[in-house]
């Protein structure tokens, strides 16, 4: 009992001092830092602060972890659509251009569960290795980021305005942007990599 008790007491002296350490080390820090690098850092920081504990400072779990988001969020937007194609007085063109957006979506999905895939395999990858892994990533991400602002195609034009086009474009902006993002920090992650092994 009594080295049960030293022990916490030694435990809850080295939490303080981690915590006392300077705010700059932490992992929201580190997230806020890093989000910095993206084309909508508040949003960045929004999608990733919830999973500091998590991420931690690690770049590599930052880019992952990003890509997991934008898929989650891919996917809720895919079932957004097709529910917007039930709603009741949909115009032939709107419902045309959502069944569009759909197909466009499946894909951008597929291409970010591709993405995540592959950056759970950098982890013990170096040189040639590692770059090929990432060359995928990058490439993926960036196609899913084109498949969702193609999505919108469909809806250009002022014929198209209304309810339906609002709501869809609202969502797949969203995704695209944290999609945006999540591309950034996989960047980051493979510049400061390859800074660290040269």
């Amino acid at each position: 009992m009594a080295k049960l008790v030293s022990f916490l007491t030694l435990l809850s002296f080295a939490l303080y001092m981690v915590g006392t350490a300077g705010s700059a080390s932490s992992p929201t820090d580190f997230i806020k830092s890093s989000c910095k690098a993206t084309r909508y850092p508040e949003l960045c920081v929004g999608c990733l602060s919830g999973y500091a504990s998590v991420i931690q400072r690690n770049e590599r779990r930052l880019a992952l972890t990003a890509l997991s988001v934008s898929l989650a969020r891919a996917r809720s937007a895919a079932a957004f659509v097709t529910k917007m194609t039930k709603v009741r007085g949909i115009k032939p063109r709107e419902y045309q251009a959502a069944k569009d957006c759909i197909e466009n979506m499946g894909d951008s999905v597929d291409r970010l569960s591709q993405s995540v895939r592959e950056l759970r395999h950098t982890g013990r990858a170096v040189g040639r290795d590692f770059l090929w892994h990432m060359s995928n990533v990058q490439t993926w991400v960036s196609a899913a980021l084109t498949d969702e602002n193609t999505c919108l195609d469909g809806f250009a034009g002022h014929l198209m305005d209304g309810n339906v086009k609002v709501a869809i474009k609202r969502r797949i902006n969203n995704v695209a942007q944290v999609t945006s993002n999540a591309l950034a920090l996989v960047d980051r992650f493979k510049s400061r990599h390859r800074a660290r092994n040269p």
